[in-house]
């Protein structure tokens, strides 16, 4: 796979998760607010993510200040890279669609708020932040670049470990009960493996 198709594989997987967000965000903009819990700390990490999925790969893609940076990997990493990159655009899309009216791109419950047990949600709490994982590996193997190939593992990493907790608090706060029977039967970011004796 050539480094121009490994930009295009990337450039077209930024257009697609940000037309899935953008469509979302005006879905749920009339959905009031009835719990936000938005601080500082969580714009900081929102900023700091943007910078690492959005912004420094766009600049390495469209400008040679970051070529100094760049590693080679074999072909065929490329294309395994495209192949999660779908994946992850396909569980970012499929947790917006499981999520509706809930969704929020901040600590935030809304109006009529729901506990969504269906769908990906069925297996995992956290989808979304699953199909950012994906996304981090899709990039480092799609762009060849020790800062913007790298850029998203290294700025998602503090807000996933500083956000989740508090994102489970919230929901715990919430729905009680209810979301504690849901941590049991499910993984945060992995579906559970259940034993033979589970089945």
């Amino acid at each position: 796979m050539s480094e121009v198709t490994r930009k295009v594989v990337f450039l077209i997987g930024f257009i697609a998760v940000c037309a899935i967000r953008v469509h979302f965000m005006q879905l749920v903009k009339q959905n009031k607010v009835v719990d936000g819990r938005t601080t500082a700390q969580e714009k900081f990490l929102l900023i700091l993510t943007f910078f690492g999925m959005f912004l420094l790969p766009l600049v390495g893609i469209f400008t040679p200040w970051f070529e100094f940076a760049s590693y080679d990997l074999p072909d065929w990493t490329g294309w395994v890279g495209t192949v999660v990159f779908m994946v992850a655009i396909w569980l970012f899309w499929r947790s917006h669609i499981d999520l509706g009216l809930n969704w929020s791109a901040s600590l935030d419950i809304r109006e009529n708020h729901t506990l969504v047990e269906s769908g990906v949600y069925k297996y995992i709490r956290h989808p979304m932040y699953a199909a950012f994982w994906l996304w981090g590996i899709a990039q480092a193997l799609v762009v060849h670049n020790w800062i913007y190939g790298l850029s998203y593992i290294v700025s998602f990493l503090p807000m996933y470990l500083l956000r989740i907790p508090q994102e489970e608090q919230m929901m715990l706060d919430t729905f009680g009960e209810q979301y504690q029977e849901y941590i049991a039967r499910t993984g945060r970011v992995i579906p559970m493996i259940k034993s033979a004796s589970d089945l």
